[in-house]
């Protein structure tokens, strides 16, 4: 791991004292699981995003903002595979922050839940004392689905790797109103056997490292394969926006060979698949560029440290 983010997650893991058959799922996933009475579990994750880092007010609305705080939580249920459950949202409001104006930011939060049957069942509202930006923390639960939730550790060498949708340009508006892919990773995991998956939440060079390196494998992605959206068409540099812009929320997943032929055969939905490169046991993450030339692939995306 490179990303000083990774680092520290991986520390917080290694200092875990939580017993395995009580969490199968622990820290550095995109949810934890946690083991109840006669072999149910839930799973949890918590999101807290920042005014001026993760979205700017002067440019998105309070339903934006709302919508994008719940939609990221629902985007790891995706990752995952489970079923969004219910959710509580707490926030940090600035000084002179309205009752209007928290019915509008409430109103997104809803927007993005009811989607998916996904309950707000409480919260906790909090106040600065002077002119702090807007934080709003979203902890949600869920429940395994067809499958036992797909973790990021269990890609194998000779696996296909998968992208949904395009990637790139987020910052133009997909970040605020993106599809979290919640349905369609419950449907993928229903048809086919998933090893590994993640939500590209900061960027496919970041998030297919983290694939990798909590597998122990490495891999080879092929430029040319990788789905570049229009807004990324649009910048300088239109493969770096597909490979680090992040906040796309599109499925990265691996799965073997014989499993991806199922997947594209029976595959209906309109949302696009696309097969960008092979999990190998080099433990190396590398791009194959068009002139066949291969170089290292490092994580370029965002990193919160």
């Amino acid at each position: 791991m490179s990303a000083n983010e990774d680092k520290i997650t991986a520390w917080f893991a290694s200092q875990s004292k939580a017993p395995e058959e009580l969490f199968p799922i622990g820290i550095g996933d995109d949810m934890a699981q946690v083991t109840l009475a006669e072999g149910a579990s839930v799973l949890i994750t918590t999101d807290m995003l920042l005014d001026g880092v993760h979205f700017d007010l002067g440019r998105a609305s309070l339903q934006q903002v709302g919508y994008k705080a719940m939609a990221a939580s629902l985007s790891d249920c995706a990752a995952m595979a489970t079923v969004p459950v219910a959710a509580v949202v707490s926030v940090a409001l600035g000084k002179g922050f309205s009752s209007e104006e928290l019915k509008k930011l409430h109103a997104g939060i809803t927007r993005a839940a009811d989607i998916y049957h996904c309950h707000l069942i409480g919260g906790d509202i909090t106040s600065w004392k002077g002119d702090e930006p807007l934080v709003i923390n979203v902890s949600m639960l869920s429940r395994p689905g067809a499958c036992e939730p797909v973790k990021r550790s269990g890609a194998k060498a000779g696996d296909v790797i998968c992208v949904t949708g395009t990637l790139g340009g987020s910052l133009e508006g997909k970040h605020l109103e993106f599809v979290p892919r919640v349905n369609e990773a419950i449907q993928i995991a229903t048809m086919v056997k998933i090893n590994a998956m993640i939500d590209i939440s900061d960027g496919l060079s970041t998030d297919l490292n983290r694939i990798c390196s909590q597998s122990g494998v490495g891999a080879l992605i092929m430029q040319n394969a990788i789905p570049i959206s229009d807004a990324a068409k649009q910048k300088d540099d239109p493969v770096s926006a597909a490979m680090n812009d992040g906040e796309d929320f599109e499925l990265l997943f691996t799965l073997a060979p014989a499993e991806y032929e199922k997947l594209v055969e029976q595959w209906k939905l309109p949302l696009a698949i696309t097969k960008i490169g092979t999990i190998d046991e080099t433990n190396k993450i590398k791009m194959m560029r068009p002139d066949s030339q291969v170089e290292e692939l490092k994580p370029g995306g965002y990193d919160h440290l």
